[in-house]
């Protein structure tokens, strides 16, 4: 990097380096305290059987959707356990939502997540999202292993320095 942080295409830098080159925490210390608040989501194909499990409530593990939501909500809560340079922040709140795609044999997670701070909490969402997707692929494994997990992305992020963000739906 050699000191040169490089341009991200909405016209921010990569912070995440010092000027030489080394992975660092960024100081988020003089940033003003704001409302923070990110949803992500993303969705895992099933089977025929998988899905009839989950929608009718017998998975031999149990309440497929509810574990998924629990582990979701841990996962947002833990997040800078998981990724090195997040901050560990203090959530406000966190859900963790289901939509039944029954035409796709799918099911979309959602996870928003809010917090009073000084730095964002969009790294806590997708990783919510992904635990509540890797938790329904391993409670029905049994069943299928062909799920496919997909499209884990943010949707929407709104509060600090760089304002509010919504995914455009045409990307």
């Amino acid at each position: 990097m050699g000191g040169n942080r490089v341009k991200q295409e909405t016209g921010g830098t990569l912070n995440h380096f010092d000027a030489q080159g080394q992975a660092v925490m960024v100081d988020v210390g003089d940033k003003p305290i704001t409302q923070r608040t990110a949803v992500a989501s993303g969705r895992i194909l099933v089977n025929e059987a998988v899905y009839r499990a989950i929608t009718e409530g017998t998975a031999k593990k149990g309440d497929v959707l509810g574990v998924a939501r629990l582990a979701g909500i841990m996962a947002a809560k833990r997040t800078s356990d998981m990724i090195p340079l997040c901050h560990p922040l203090f959530l406000s709140k966190c859900t963790v939502d289901f939509e039944l795609q029954p035409e796709e044999r799918a099911v979309k997670a959602m996870a928003c997540v809010k917090t009073s701070g000084q730095t964002g909490v969009e790294m806590e969402a997708l990783h919510a999202v992904s635990v509540t997707l890797l938790t329904i692929y391993d409670m029905c494994k049994a069943l299928d292993r062909r799920m496919e997990i997909r499209e884990i992305h943010l949707e929407r992020k709104e509060g600090g320095k760089s304002g509010t963000f919504i995914a455009a739906a045409d990307d």
